[in-house]
């Protein structure tokens, strides 16, 4: 029978704040156990000639719940790796998914009346690895803009990971302050990059390996050198011969690295002076031999050209220019197809229209490095060889 009190006595009692002062009530520890009675089973019994055991509910907290799997036998295939392709070089971003065995992306990208760009994706990259080929080279703005955009709505489609393959990295010569009140562009540039979305960045010889800590996302720095290498090998010239040339006192680390893998070859220095008009003198030997001129990019031509003129002048029996990024700013093919050069050796890191072509012109192929780098940047694997920075 429950207890009964009456209304004084419920008014003479303390109240609760009152009772807690005088420590008449207290508040149970907040870690106090919590006892639960359970109910009494039958004693375990050995089933089939098995040990006895308990059987463990689903809901446990005691351990984890696990949940069945299902998948389709079509997703187990699927890689999740898709490489879409800006406008810039869409050669370059075809030969890329051919030597992974893929189909490009479908992307719509289209340019409205007054120049604003338009970028949707047609295809789902949810959860997918998404690569973006794409160089800023010229227009370099609208190309740059572009990236931009495409990163954003990989970016807004859920994608899991954004790389930005940027075979030619534009504004890369703006990485210092030469004179006062002077931008730095090049870390303008990557700042743009990563706050689009970019969760990392591959890009192919830049014009000084100091541009990577601009970036405040990892970035591959592959070099375009093997694939260089690699044809010259294969031309009949006595390693005797050879003699790597730098074409400025700037590029002389990367001409030295050249000359180390091209059988240890000697290394010539052009050395150009202002001292009210240009002066140019030769550090090394290049008489009689077979001068290869290494550069990471030719623009108008103009020093490359001079320093040409100079190794025929010390007495060098042929020159070919050798170099990553082929910008080819007016004038030079004029400069290129003067005469100076037995052989002009580029990548196609940058598209070339064909009025731009000449016959001492030879386009080698980075689709392979790139293509490799970014299977291995997916596969979550290193690459042991000279041809990465990392």
């Amino acid at each position: 029978m429950p207890l009964s009190y009456s209304a004084a006595a419920a008014a003479a009692a303390p109240s609760p704040l009152a009772a807690r002062s005088r420590g008449l009530l207290r508040r149970p520890p907040r870690s106090a156990p919590v006892v639960v009675r359970c109910k009494k089973i039958d004693q375990l019994r050995a089933v089939n000639g098995l040990p006895p055991y308990a059987p463990v509910s689903n809901r446990s907290l005691l351990s984890p719940v696990t949940l069945p799997i299902i998948r389709d036998a079509n997703i187990k295939n699927d890689t999740r790796l898709r490489i879409f392709s800006g406008t810039a070089n869409p050669s370059l971003s075809q030969e890329i998914a051919s030597y992974l065995g893929l189909e490009l992306g479908k992307i719509n990208i289209k340019r409205f009346a007054d120049g604003e760009i338009y970028v949707q994706l047609q295809e789902s990259v949810r959860g997918c690895d998404v690569f973006l080929v794409q160089p800023t080279c010229p227009p370099a703005n609208e190309n740059l803009m572009e990236l931009l955009i495409m990163i954003d709505a990989c970016r807004r489609a859920s994608a899991k990971n954004i790389t930005a393959v940027i075979p030619y990295f534009g504004y890369a010569r703006a990485d210092r302050k030469s004179q006062g009140r002077e931008s730095i562009a090049a870390k303008l540039v990557a700042n743009m990059i990563t706050e689009a979305g970019a969760n990392r960045v591959l890009v192919c010889d830049l014009h000084s390996s100091q541009a990577m800590g601009y970036f405040d996302i990892p970035v591959d720095h592959v070099y375009g050198q093997p694939v260089i290498l690699d044809y010259l090998a294969s031309k009949t010239i006595c390693s005797d011969d050879l003699v790597v040339v730098s074409p400025d006192v700037g590029g002389v680390a990367r001409a030295r690295a050249f000359a180390k893998k091209l059988s240890d070859a000697p290394l010539a220095i052009v050395d150009k002076r202002r001292h009210g008009h240009n002066v140019m003198n030769l550090i090394g030997d290049v008489r009689g031999k077979v001068a290869v001129m290494m550069d990471d990019m030719i623009d108008t031509a103009g020093t490359i050209a001079k320093g040409a003129e100079l190794l025929h002048q010390e007495g060098a029996r042929e020159v070919y220019a050798c170099c990553t990024h082929a910008v080819f700013s007016p004038p030079a093919i004029e400069r290129l197809s003067s005469g100076l050069f037995q052989e002009v050796i580029i990548t196609n890191t940058i598209p070339l229209k064909e009025d731009k072509s000449f016959p001492q012109l030879t386009i080698l192929s980075v689709a392979n490095l790139l293509g490799e780098t970014i299977w291995r940047v997916h596969d979550d694997c290193s690459w042991n060889s000279n041809a990465t920075a990392n």
